[in-house]
């Protein structure tokens, strides 16, 4: 019973301290009970299955309590997230738990943080990837903690949460052992200054910060186009009616990007037509009047065909002989009539693509995970484009669930990004966290990366958002309306954008070398 008592603990402590609501501070030492629970499973010799069994129940309240909100887009595609989230994480554990029992305690917990975070990447790229709850994620909230991000991205603050978490369960395991309280003194302090020191280092580098570049005026358009009762009910017409309305009551002669959501557009408009299209042709009579703006938004796309050697794994079939490409993209139209496309490339699982087709198809036939949205196969493209103004000022196009994807978004920036465009459709989800969090990502990569960021949701939160991750202005949910404002280009590149997730590739060696040591080693007992 007490190592069930722990296993909730960690599960709750670390529901405690995620983004929107929480306090990360409980992610510091939110894993010490179940690395307690596994210590005892160990030092009792009681059978590896505990350990897999308790680690799912404290990892699948963590995963419950942060991402229900799955379930407002559909329930099947929650309990499967849930379920196989949690139990990816739990086999983390039992494989820390089978290395540990070969190595001395320093190996087995640098293994245990290198693990995690190799299982962290491991969901930044593959096809099932979830990296919601990547611990780098729980300080969102509190950027003003985090400024130092621009030099390690996410998996600083991974790494941060595991040395503080493995301080404190040595210091535990110390007292247990020898019943002296000044191994809790020296602890508190020790790990108390490893917990303040990045904090302060953080805040030295935001106050010193200086936003330099051009000032661009955006004209943010948040249409609130319920996805459930209206999107699939509402022409295309009637959509570049409300966007044109919404952009001229707050169109200026010196705005330079005008911005609208994610697949604003979605009435069967082909790929090849595009030029002819009422969202290009909305775009331009806006402009006609503002030859200085820009149009940027989303729009759904299908090229049908019957070319067999135009067949990709990400094709879909329509009928005998017909195919036919489905894109999330995104358009900007300049005011000459110049237009450029980008193809949603990060997807979500199911929704967007089918993971591991080949594998998985055979066994399950069509049926996909909806997570929220279109069920259909996306098409995507294999670069970052970055779409020009006439001016040569340049906005990165990032779509949706892009924006989660620390790495992937640097591209954008080495490919001459002077700002970030998320534009996004968040109301699958309903009123809940998922949309809250999804907007504290975003900062997150403006940190990184150092860019300003115009942030387009169809239901909200859209926002403007400063190089330091601070939210300037921003438009609430189910709120119609226009957020106009500036923002500060920039074209200098920071470390993490040069250098990528480095932390998680050197872990990912660790883990590996530590791995291949404890198979080779017989088995030991070492104290701490």
């Amino acid at each position: 019973m007490k190592n069930i008592l722990l296993a909730i603990s960690t599960g709750l402590l670390l529901a405690i301290s995620w983004p929107t609501y929480g306090f990360p501070l409980f992610s510091f030492f939110g894993f010490v009970p179940l690395l307690i629970v596994e210590h005892n499973i160990r030092a009792n010799k009681y059978h590896k299955s505990q350990v897999l069994g308790l680690a799912f129940l404290s990892l699948f309240i963590w995963n419950m309590i942060t991402t229900w909100w799955i379930y407002n887009s559909t329930p099947f595609g929650m309990w499967f997230a849930e379920f196989v989230n949690t139990l990816l994480m739990a086999l983390v554990f039992l494989i820390y738990h089978l290395v540990a029992r070969k190595v001395n305690f320093n190996i087995g917990v640098i293994f245990l943080a290198c693990i995690w975070m190799s299982f962290e990447y491991l969901h930044l790229q593959w096809q099932f990837s979830w990296p919601w709850l990547n611990l780098g994620n729980v300080f969102s909230s509190y950027t003003s903690w985090i400024q130092w991000y621009e030099y390690t991205g996410t998996f600083g603050g991974s790494l941060w949460v595991w040395i503080v978490n493995i301080g404190v369960f040595k210091s535990v395991l110390l007292y247990r052992e020898q019943k002296e309280k000044s191994i809790l003194i020296r602890s508190a302090i020790r790990n108390g200054l490893i917990i303040i020191i990045p904090i302060i280092i953080s805040f030295v580098i935001l106050k010193t910060y200086k936003e330099d570049g051009k000032d661009v005026e955006v004209v943010i358009l948040q249409p609130n186009i319920n996805p459930y009762t209206e999107k699939y009910n509402t022409t295309d017409d009637r959509v570049g009616e409300l966007l044109t309305t919404l952009t001229t009551s707050e169109i200026s002669p010196e705005t330079r990007f005008i911005i609208a959501p994610e697949t604003v557009f979605t009435d069967n408009n082909r790929l090849k037509k595009f030029p002819y299209s009422i969202a290009k042709n909305t775009a331009l009579s806006i402009l006609n009047q503002y030859p200085n703006a820009n149009f940027l938004s989303g729009i759904s796309l299908i090229d049908v065909f019957r070319d067999t050697s135009k067949v990709r794994k990400q094709t879909n079939i329509h009928k005998s002989g017909v195919f036919y490409d489905d894109y999330n993209s995104a358009f900007l139209v300049r005011s000459d009539g110049t237009d450029e496309l980008y193809h949603k490339s990060k997807l979500v699982v199911g929704v967007e693509n089918f993971p591991y087709q080949s594998v998985f198809k055979p066994i399950v036939g069509d049926a996909m995970i909806d997570l929220g949205g279109t069920v259909a196969k996306k098409t995507t493209q294999p670069d970052r484009e970055v779409f020009f103004s006439k001016d040569s000022l340049g906005a990165a196009p990032i779509i949706c669930y892009e924006s989660v994807y620390g790495e992937f978004v640097t591209g954008y920036v080495r490919n001459n990004a002077d700002f970030l465009a998320i534009i996004t459709n968040d109301a699958w989800w309903g009123n809940t966290q998922g949309h809250k969090q999804h907007l504290d990502y975003a900062k997150l990569r403006a940190i990184e990366t150092r860019r300003s960021i115009a942030r387009s949701a169809n239901t909200g939160i859209s926002a403007i958002i400063d190089q330091t991750g601070n939210i300037i202005s921003r438009l609430d949910y189910e709120k119609q309306g226009v957020l106009k404002g500036f923002l500060k280009t920039n074209d200098d590149i920071t470390f993490y954008v040069k250098a990528g997730d480095y932390i998680a590739r050197i872990s990912i060696f660790l883990f590996i070398t530590i791995l291949l040591l404890a198979i080779t080693k017989r088995k030991t007992i070492t104290p701490i």
